[in-house]
């Protein structure tokens, strides 16, 4: 990060590490999947649960069911110093990014139609007998929903509208809905499919793999950690945890059977924090490995329009789907800043629900709209993005705090044209680097013979995008209240550090 009298911004981002020895879970959860889920929709999501474990070593167990997915951190994880904010996300965008590059695998007749979401929370465990009782609860409520998805699209099938069936089976406990489905549709619960009735664990174990074979043909095999998808019918049982060796060791052994979970008890898992009121809300991402992603995928140094027009694009699209919460975003390399508005009451201003639903659409927007600026380049891997969410009081704060980011733009575009000035002149990286360390940048451009000023002024100033206002016009609700109408989203690169900006459109920060 650059030094400018603007750093002093980031005193208002807090830590939000997960102590130790609590045990770190990520619940995610798709936003309007479309229901009921059918098998192979289920597939995709335990093939992007696969993914993640694959990914992430620290990942040592996911359960999932309809839209959800649990995912189990072994209890000693560092990763990304236990920071909650960071772990969501990662897995989340992670999540939403196989999820868009596997889906012509599982409905290769069916075009995906727009960028999936996914929201979610971190759950911190604070033992092992926690994590039991978690597992416990989300089996049950597994078994007990697809009871009722089984009896409700029976009943829409067969005449009844949506309301009407749930209107039927409200209230109706396990054996009523397996009454019904046989009474009525001559289906015997049991004989379903596993992957529906009880959901699928994903996990890492020690199987045996052939490594060579020696001269005379006899296999040579190994122990190796190999990651499985089973649909156990009870996940927290102890003949089933103590069975799993990789478990044992990264979480502990299940000492007691449990059959029950109290309400009360399942609360705490429920629990999110919420935002401060009547205050900015700043959402920052960041790529994830960018420097090797763009080294795979052979970005232009020090700039890719492709790669800058891309972001850009998934910017906009941030701003037309939360339309009503998003008012500004300010964007450069492969970070973007999106701004809420004070007022803004985005899901009820809880910051998990908040990071992980523009964290996600952002990548698998990403994802989408990559041929649309790299036709000629697959994309070899998932991208993914982190985020954040902080809090700024007021408006001279939250301009000070997108000062910060433009100068930070400046700074680090005048090093990285020197840096790959450099490069192209035969210097290795290295040599680059010694050369520019302690170095005045400006003096530099100059030694280097770089016409800076004439760079496109996207790389000098980044990317602002806002919503262009029309006065005058309202669009009246049903509740009859009527709302301000705002035009296209715009994409500008200007100065947004001096008044001018701000002066000319004072709709974009009006308290």
């Amino acid at each position: 990060m650059a030094n400018s009298k603007y750093e002093y911004v980031k005193c208002f981002e807090v830590e939000d590490e997960v102590m130790f020895p609590s045990i770190i879970l990520v619940w995610i959860n798709a936003y309007k999947l479309q229901k009921p889920c059918e098998a192979n929709t289920l597939r995709l999501m335990n093939c992007c649960a696969v993914e993640v474990l694959e990914e992430y070593a620290d990942v040592v167990l996911a359960y999932g069911f309809s839209d959800e997915y649990t995912f189990v951190f072994k209890k000693t994880t560092k990763f990304y110093k236990r920071r909650a904010s960071k772990v969501l996300s990662i897995i989340t965008s992670f999540f939403s990014s196989v999820f868009v590059r596997k889906w012509g695998e599982f409905f290769p007749q069916k075009e995906l139609q727009c960028p999936p979401s996914f929201h979610g929370r971190v759950i911190a465990c604070a033992s092992t007998e926690a994590l039991q009782a978690y597992l416990l609860w989300r089996q049950n409520i597994c078994h007990l929903g697809n009871q009722r998805e089984q009896c409700l699209w029976r009943l829409v099938e067969h005449g009844m509208n949506e309301m009407e069936a749930q209107d039927l089976i409200k209230g109706f406990e396990k054996s009523d809905l397996n009454n019904l489905l046989f009474d009525e549709f001559n289906v015997n619960y049991i004989s379903l499919e596993p992957i529906f009735r009880q959901g699928s664990c994903v996990l890492k174990t020690m199987g045996e793999d052939i490594v060579k074979y020696t001269d005379n043909g006899a296999p040579i095999k190994r122990h190796r950690r190999k990651i499985v998808t089973v649909h156990s019918k009870k996940i927290a049982s102890r003949r089933f945890w103590n069975e799993q060796t990789i478990l044992l060791k990264e979480l502990g052994d299940f000492v007691e059977e449990i059959n029950n979970v109290s309400l009360e008890y399942v609360r705490s898992f429920e629990f999110d924090s919420k935002l401060m009121p009547s205050t900015w809300i700043v959402v920052r991402i960041d790529g994830c490995h960018f420097h090797r992603f763009s080294e795979i995928h052979e970005f232009a140094k020090p700039n890719d329009d492709r790669a800058l027009n891309l972001m850009n694009s998934c910017a906009v699209a941030i701003l037309e789907k939360f339309w009503e919460d998003v008012v500004f975003a300010y964007g450069v390399s492969d970070e973007y800043s999106f701004i809420l508005n004070k007022n803004s009451n985005l899901y009820q201003r809880r910051a998990n629900k908040i990071i992980s639903a523009i964290v996600s659409y952002f990548t698998s927007t990403y994802v989408m709209r990559w041929k649309d600026f790299f036709a000629q380049s697959e994309l070899k891997y998932p991208p993914s993005f982190d985020g954040r969410a902080v809090c700024y009081p007021s408006t001279e704060i939250i301009r000070d705090y997108l000062s910060w980011r433009q100068v930070d733009c400046h700074i680090n575009n005048q090093y990285n044209s020197c840096f790959w000035k450099l490069v192209a002149s035969r210097k290795s990286k290295r040599e680059a680097q010694n050369s520019l360390k302690g170095a005045q940048l400006q003096k530099k451009i100059e030694e280097l013979a770089i016409d800076y000023n004439k760079l496109p002024i996207m790389y000098r100033q980044g990317s602002s995008i806002y919503r262009e206002k029309v006065d005058n016009v309202l669009m009246h609700q049903e509740n009859e209240e009527s709302t301000e109408c705002y035009g296209k989203v715009i994409v500008e690169h200007i100065d947004i550090i001096g008044p001018t900006f701000w002066l000319e459109h004072p709709n974009i920060l009006d308290e």
